[in-house]
Formats: C-alpha cells, sequence, structure tokens
C-alpha cells in the first residue's frame, strides 16, 4: 500500500468516548425529560466523540463532491448517456443544481472534483482537477483500473480534503458524487463486501426499466466473475470494479477520520465507498454518520452491514450530496442543543419537578 495512504490510515484513532459520557451527562441536565430529544442528542454526543471537544462548534461545513466517468456505460446500464456527467458536473459549476440549492440551504461549500470525467473542462472553470484518466475501463471486461490508479485515487481525496482543511478549520463534511453508470460499480462493490446476492443489491438507478434491470444484473456478475476482486482487500475491490470518483471518496474520508473530521454519507455510491475506507480502516466506521436512506435498494444491505440507522427516508435517489447537505443541518441542530440549551441550574428550574 501507498505510503500516503498508510500514513493516513496510521493517524485514525478512535473517538473519546470519555467525552461523549460527559456529553450525555450534560444533555441528561439541560431543561428536558431525559433523552426526549431523541437522536439529536445522539448526533451531538457523537460529534463530541469525534471531534474531541465538549463544545463543538461547527462553522465551517464542505461538501466534497467527487465526479467520475464509468466505462461499463457501454453495456446499456444507466438510462442516460455518459456525456450527462460532464453536462451535470457544469450545472455544479453553474450553481444550478440539486445540490447547489441544499448546499447554500445548509450553509455548506461544495468542494467540486474532476477524478475522471470523460473530458476536460476549460482551465477557466472552477473546479479542482485531479483526473485520473478519462473514465475507467468496463468492468464486465476488465478491471476498471490498475492498482496504482486505485491507489492514485485515493491519495487525490486525501489530498483534496487536506488542502481545504489547510486554508481553513473544517468541522463537519458531506460526501456527493457524479458519474453516470456509477450505481453499477458501487453494487458490484456492496456484493463483493457484504456477501450479498448482486439481485439483492442492484436497483434502477437513474430509472431502468425492468429488462434493463435484469441486464444490469448480469453485467455486474459478470464484473464479479471476470475480476474476482479480493473481498479482505479494499483496494482490489476498488480497482477491479470501482469507480475514480469513487477511490477519490475514499480518500476523503480516511482523511477526515485522520484529522476528526465528522463525515456525512450521502446515498448508495458514497456509503459504497463508506465500505471500503471501512475495510481499510475498521476505525473509520465511528466517524460515519448516515444522512438518508435512498430508493437505491441495495443502500440498506450496505447500512445494515456497516450498523448505520440513516437519519431520514425522503424517497431521494438523486446523489451529487444533497441527502448529506440535509443531513448536516440535522447534526447542527444537534450539536446546537448541547451548546446552547440551558441546564436546570442555569435556568433556576427544579429538574426534580419538571
Amino acid at each position: 500500500m501507498n505510503e500516503k495512504i498508510e500514513q493516513t490510515i496510521k493517524n485514525i484513532k478512535p473517538v473519546h468516548l470519555k467525552l461523549m459520557e460527559k456529553a450525555q451527562e450534560k444533555l441528561d441536565n439541560l431543561t428536558k425529560p431525559q433523552g426526549s430529544l431523541g437522536i439529536l442528542e445522539d448526533f451531538a454526543k457523537r460529534i463530541v466523540g469525534i471531534s474531541g471537544n465538549l463544545s463543538p462548534d461547527i462553522k465551517r461545513k464542505v461538501i466534497f463532491l467527487m465526479a467520475g466517468d464509468h466505462g461499463v456505460v457501454e453495456e446499456g446500464v444507466s438510462a442516460y448517456p455518459q456525456e450527462v456527467t460532464f453536462q451535470m458536473v457544469y450545472n455544479f459549476i453553474r450553481g444550478g443544481a440539486g445540490i447547489n440549492v441544499l448546499a447554500g440551504h445548509t450553509g455548506a461549500e461544495i468542494v467540486l472534483v474532476d477524478m475522471g470525467i470523460a473530458k476536460d473542462f476549460p482551465p477557466e472553470e472552477k473546479i479542482i482537477r485531479k483526473k485520473i484518466a478519462y473514465g475507467t475501463n468496463n468492468i464486465a471486461k476488465g478491471a476498471a483500473m490498475s492498482k496504482d490508479d486505485a491507489e492514485k485515487a485515493v491519495i487525490a481525496g486525501i489530498e483534496v480534503f487536506e488542502d481545504e482543511l489547510n486554508k481553513k478549520r473544517i468541522d463537519l463534511i458531506g460526501l456527493g458524487e457524479m458519474g453516470i453508470a456509477n450505481t453499477t460499480p458501487s453494487s458490484a462493490i456492496v456484493a463483493c463486501l457484504t456477501k450479498s446476492k448482486v439481485e439483492e443489491v442492484t436497483g434502477s438507478g437513474t430509472g431502468l426499466n425492468r429488462e434493463q434491470i435484469k441486464n444490469k444484473i448480469e453485467i455486474i456478475k459478470k464484473a464479479l466473475k471476470v475480476n474476482k476482486p479480493n473481498p479482505q482487500d479494499g483496494l482490489d475491490v476498488l480497482s477491479k470494479v470501482g469507480g475514480f470518483e469513487i477511490g477519490g471518496l475514499v480518500g476523503c474520508i480516511l482523511a477526515a477520520a485522520s484529522h476528526r473530521v465528522p463525515i456525512v454519507i450521502d446515498g448508495f455510491i458514497s456509503c459504497a465507498s463508506a465500505l471500503i475506507a471501512i475495510n481499510l480502516a475498521p476505525l473509520v466506521n465511528d466517524y460515519i454518520l448516515a444522512s438518508h436512506n435512498s430508493v437505491e435498494k441495495g443502500h440498506k444491505i450496505a447500512l445494515k452491514y456497516i450498523g448505520k440507522v440513516p437519519m431520514f427516508d425522503l424517497g431521494m435517489r438523486l446523489g451529487e450530496g444533497t441527502g448529506a447537505a440535509l443531513g448536516i443541518s440535522f447534526i447542527e441542530a444537534g450539536v446546537k442543543i448541547l451548546t446552547q440549551m440551558a441546564t436546570f441550574a442555569q435556568a433556576g428550574v427544579d429538574s426534580k419537578n419538571s
């Protein structure tokens, strides 16, 4: 494994359990019945444990949005042509996409990264260029990428996070992605790492009909048979059946955890990235919070495998980090309860009679 990846993993430490106990004590003494704000209280406690700060202040929220294309699109596994990846990323740049609206709503910045789009953007466009190649290879015919390129993708994700961190402290991140056909490699990753049947983790993606879904299932089965990814080796899985944007998200997850920054995952693709990151560094799991339950059927299986309960289920399946943006707002609300709500003593309320 590359030295940069190894060092990042080595820097990931356990969360602060004793501080979480102190946070619970404080939550129990706020002017409310104990536990009456439910999971919002748990969010606050989790952020304390991750950040190592009993009074966390979430100021800078960043959504890392990674984009890349996939060679497997030629197998008819997407309802949209590959060109849509480039077109949608242009929409992100222009501020016209769902993620632009919801990131603005929750006060989060968007860091947009070209990890492997099949076309180049003009130099004046505001996008971080970390292109490994012009899309992955067709996983139905062979490996998505070399092991070296898989490591490069993870390293790029680490570098993007650390470059942003060096500009200004980051308190919370969300993950997003864009890549036509990327539910196909994600289904392959989830099937491999959770040892699930391909049929159980493969959905309609951007809107396939029944026959197209059958074809998609067969293509994923073929990809797994041709490539034989090793479920004990996350980098092998990434290189055999993954994507450049998926690798970038893996690196971002590892880097955030190594700097004690909480991570909010979005839907199916970012959850597949989380599976790989946890495979490489199990401690990462305690740094991850799941925003929503995607309509994509494999998402529930992936979330259950890593022991995550999603915050909400609104029937969303857009990706882009839209669910993560909304999840960030819930977490921020929980932290404000911990840090801004009065205790019984401060409010002069008799806790025994409340």
